[in-house]
């Protein structure tokens, strides 16, 4: 597996090696020794699933008091995956990183506790998993505004809104969000 620091380093691109053949393929997606040896976590408390229609827009999402790190994968269908810096401390806060996973490139993107997240659906539906560092604490729920200017994230939506959850739509920009330390 290639592990690959993006312009964020904590935010890592991971590409299994694929072995294919007539019937299909075979991949690892997750190797507990690969993993310690990036750097990444070993151990995940949850795993979920969520099945969107084009054009969905899922986030920005972070729990704020139980932050999750989050390796995330498209099993079918295609998304543009997004993390944003929400650490003050942080000298790329408020920057944000992207990355467009298949079903057919096979890449994981690892988000780490500390980031916001969020994906765009760009295929006619697609199977979104990720493992969590942490369960989902309904009470440290957050969202960030999909559109923060003062992000700045180039959504590939060629002009046209998302759609969205009534929390994404209601969700503030990074000057007025709850953020970390």
């Amino acid at each position: 597996m290639i592990v690959e620091p993006l312009a964020i380093p904590e935010v890592k691109l991971l590409t299994p090696r694929v072995f294919g053949d007539d019937r299909g393929f075979f991949l690892e997606s997750f190797n507990a020794s690969v993993f310690e040896n990036a750097g990444l976590p070993t151990q995940w408390l949850q795993d979920n699933h969520s099945r969107s229609e084009k054009a969905v827009l899922r986030g920005l999402h972070y729990q704020l008091s139980n932050p999750q790190g989050k390796l995330v994968r498209v099993t079918a269908g295609a998304v543009f995956d997004v993390a944003v810096d929400i650490r003050r401390s942080s000298p790329t806060f408020g920057k944000w990183v992207g990355a467009t996973l298949t079903s057919s490139n096979h890449q994981m993107l690892f988000v780490p506790p500390g980031f916001a997240h969020g994906f765009l659906v760009l295929s006619e539906t697609a199977d979104f998993l990720y493992k969590c560092t942490t369960l989902w604490h309904q009470a440290s729920d957050r969202s960030l505004a999909w559109n923060a200017p003062e992000i700045g994230i180039e959504w590939p939506l060629d002009g046209k809104l998302p759609a969205l959850a009534a929390k994404d739509a209601a969700a503030p920009s990074l000057a007025d969000a709850e953020t970390f330390a």
